[in-house]
């Protein structure tokens, strides 16, 4: 078997479990919280998308000899922090957009109001569900560890300084951050998250999580990379969200700085450095190497 088609059977492996542990943890709402706003978590929790965040977490954990199934707590609140990101970027003080993963935006059903706090009921969750949930096979110290880097990645110098950074760029003449600085703090904050808790939580030595930070940075802006590109020239019904806004709100990307093909190499380059990242790992790193040159060529 080829090894695309490995790590596509994996993939699809992690994914499924990830699913089927959400599944049991949305299908029973807690007792005290109101049905609406139940109904708002779970809607963009459950209305699909790629999971990376959740499988890089779980990736991490097996790189390092843990079990993934131990760390699906931990996997389910990278989840619940990055769609509760996606509710509040859609919204009309930020991206404004109606469409994300084929389905109606969170305001749109719900309203705004009910979409914001669905959002932050969201980023509450994701804190109580490890420190409650990690089984105590984990060294509680490994628990706290993991959740303040979590916290880290969420806040300031993470996904909400790089949403800043973002907005900031939009329109702008003035001089404004680069992509890559936006990049590194919105979009690989998290990524490199998934991949430092699971390390973490199974035990990782401090080089073990050094070269998996230098991996999660390096595949994260590679990641922002190929969404820039796709958002030119992606096709919308297979990405299920709205193309061409950042040229429209004139906001700064890779492709508006290097140009489609100045883009593309540096998708290649921060790919290859990705892998590079890896090599103390040797050949217990294939799952991760593969899917980094997956997404490269992701077409959604």
């Amino acid at each position: 078997m080829a090894d695309a088609d490995i790590l596509k059977r994996e993939l699809k492996d992690k994914k499924e479990i990830f699913e089927r542990y959400m599944e049991d943890w949305v299908g029973s709402r807690p007792e005290g919280v109101p049905p609406r706003m139940w109904d708002a978590m779970v809607y963009s929790l459950k209305v699909g998308g790629k999971r990376l965040r959740p499988v890089l977490c779980m990736a991490a954990a097996e790189l390092l000899g843990g079990r993934s199934d131990l760390v699906l707590p931990m996997a389910l609140a990278l989840e619940m922090v990055h769609t509760a990101s996606l509710i509040h970027d859609d919204l009309p003080a930020m991206d404004d957009d109606v469409l994300r993963r084929g389905q109606p935006t969170n305001h749109v059903v719900y309203g705004e109001a009910l979409a914001i706090l669905a959002g932050d009921a969201l980023l509450c969750q994701a804190f109580e569900l490890p420190l409650t949930e990690l089984p105590s096979e984990i060294p509680r110290g490994n628990v706290v560890k993991a959740v303040a880097h979590f916290a880290r990645s969420i806040g300031p110098g993470g996904i909400c300084g790089g949403q800043v950074l973002d907005m900031e760029s939009e329109g702008s003449e003035e001089e404004c951050s680069s992509p890559t600085e936006i990049s590194t703090l919105k979009t690989a904050a998290l990524i490199r998250t998934s991949l430092i808790t699971g390390a973490i939580l199974s035990g990782g030595s401090a080089e073990d999580l050094e070269a998996l930070e230098s991996y999660g940075l390096e595949l994260g802006v590679a990641f922002q990379i190929a969404d820039d590109i796709l958002d030119v020239k992606g096709d919308q019904e297979e990405l299920g969200k709205s193309l061409g806004k950042d040229e429209a709100h004139g906001k700064r990307t890779f492709v508006s700085d290097l140009g489609m093909e100045g883009a593309m190499r540096r998708l290649k380059e921060r790919t290859e450095r990705a892998i590079s990242s890896l090599d103390r790992f040797g050949e217990s790193s294939a799952f991760l190497r593969e899917l980094a040159l997956y997404l490269e060529h992701r077409t959604r």
